[in-house]
């Protein structure tokens, strides 16, 4: 009996199998399989391991080059009309960049549900920009401002004592933004909200350090703007079509499409150009001149030393029939060596990070302002670099050392009142007359 149960029980089990309902295979090959596929993981396409993504290998980077071309033809165009109109306008287009910018990174971290979730929270970002704006602009333009309303004096004494509690107007316009953020705060958002907290003073940090400096150097001469972004310019472009026609080794994985060839081609382009372009801007004065004022009426000025030529000889122990025996150059040509330098081999850099910046978030560009460039933060990556480094050269290598009576005059004009002045060019007047009587 029990024989025949066991029968019965193998008989119906091989039923079930020739219906199909077989036991489950081992899963030997489904492993086998599985490292398969993951050993296909660790070794990429071959065509990336050899630059797949350089410019050389893309297909349409024909296409693209021409899109790139017209958005910098019209970019170009517009500099040019925005620089002849003279120093307000420059600074009137770096902050709307500048606002571009911050738009673009504030955007980054921004999530619709969060956002959904806390109403007008983002107005907290805008509140801290520009208050940290009237800071900046209020600490450069200070003595600009006082300089443009000195024949009023009623106007003078409201903006002197505007700059005097500045800094105390801007610390609780900061302290009341503080307060407003932890009266938003809500339950489980806090770390949503303090991410964007730090963000945001990370975004004011970074465009503001670069904006600050730009403007100062825009006052300093619009030469001092102009040409350290047009090096960028150049060496970005340069090293696009170094790469574009030359590039075969990878220079970085941030950048996949970056290359060395591109990188030292554009190196040499911009180092020369650089030596060549210092001597054309020289030619005019209206971009050597300082802006001591917030007036947009043209400049006329006696040219710095650095703009005027100078001659020198060549070593002596060069053979008789050398054709030349010295060059003349202007000063200002051989600083122009440096800030390309810099240009070419440290700026690149701010790109890098900003690359870095973009694979964090995952994304391809900042924005899509600008047809075949990206956003405006793409384009200004380098120029962040650039515009320290063109006014710390500048305070550092370029302007004289001593005070001049020009420096002494802008002494006088921000720090005293009309009675401060005025008895000052009587004790002035005074010790001229002592001179003249001791020394006849």
């Amino acid at each position: 009996m029990q024989s025949s149960t066991i029968f019965e029980g193998k008989s119906k089990s091989f039923n079930k199998m020739q219906k199909g309902h077989s036991p489950p295979l081992p899963s030997t090959p489904r492993l086998r399989h599985r490292r398969r596929s993951k050993s296909l993981e660790e070794f990429p396409d071959p065509n990336k391991l050899n630059g797949g993504n350089l410019l050389v290998n893309d297909h349409n980077k024909y296409k693209s080059m021409w899109i790139r071309t017209y958005s910098s033809l019209w970019m170009l165009g517009g500099i040019i009309l925005i620089v002849y109109l003279g120093h307000l306008y420059i600074c009137a287009t770096v902050v709307v960049i500048q606002i571009l910018m911050a738009a673009e990174l504030f955007h980054l971290r921004r999530r619709v549900h969060e956002d959904k979730r806390l109403p007008g929270f983002w107005l907290i970002n805008w509140y801290f920009f520009f208050t940290a704006m009237l800071y900046v602009y209020g600490r450069i333009l200070s003595q600009h401002l006082v300089n443009a309303i000195t024949s009023d004096k009623f106007f003078y004494k409201l903006v002197n004592g505007l700059i005097k509690y500045h800094m105390v107007i801007c610390y609780f316009l900061y302290i009341a933004g503080m307060m407003w953020f932890i009266l938003t705060l809500k339950k489980k958002m806090y770390t949503y909200q303090f991410g964007q907290y730090a963000w945001t003073h990370m975004i004011l940090i970074v465009v503001f350090t670069q904006s600050s400096f730009t403007v100062a150097n825009i006052f300093e001469g619009i030469f001092w703007f102009i040409f350290p972004a047009s090096l960028i310019a150049i060496n970005d472009v340069a090293a696009y079509f170094f790469g574009f026609f030359f590039g075969k080794t990878p220079l970085i994985k941030l950048s996949p499409k970056k290359t060395w060839e591109g990188f030292i081609g554009g190196s040499f382009a911009t180092v020369l150009s650089a030596f060549l372009l210092a001597s054309f801007l020289s030619q005019f004065q209206w971009m050597t001149c300082p802006r001591k004022d917030l007036s947009t009426g043209w400049l006329r000025c006696d040219p710095a030393p650095i703009f005027k030529l100078e001659y020198y000889s060549f070593p002596k122990w060069l053979p008789q029939s050398f054709p030349w025996k010295g060059i003349s150059v202007l000063p200002v040509q051989w600083h122009a060596l440096c800030l390309g330098l810099f240009a070419s081999i440290i700026a690149p850099f701010g790109g890098f990070f900003a690359s870095g910046l973009k694979r964090a978030f995952k994304i391809k560009d900042f924005g899509d302002s600008i047809p075949g460039h990206g956003g405006f933060t793409d384009r200004m990556d380098c120029q962040m670099v650039m515009a320290i480094f063109a006014y710390i050269y500048f305070q550092s290598f370029v302007l004289p050392p001593t005070n001049s009576v020009e420096m002494i005059l802008d002494q006088i004009v921000r720090n005293l009142g009309f009675e401060e002045q005025e008895r000052l060019y009587m004790m002035l007047g005074q010790i001229f007359k002592e001179q003249h009587f001791a020394y006849p």
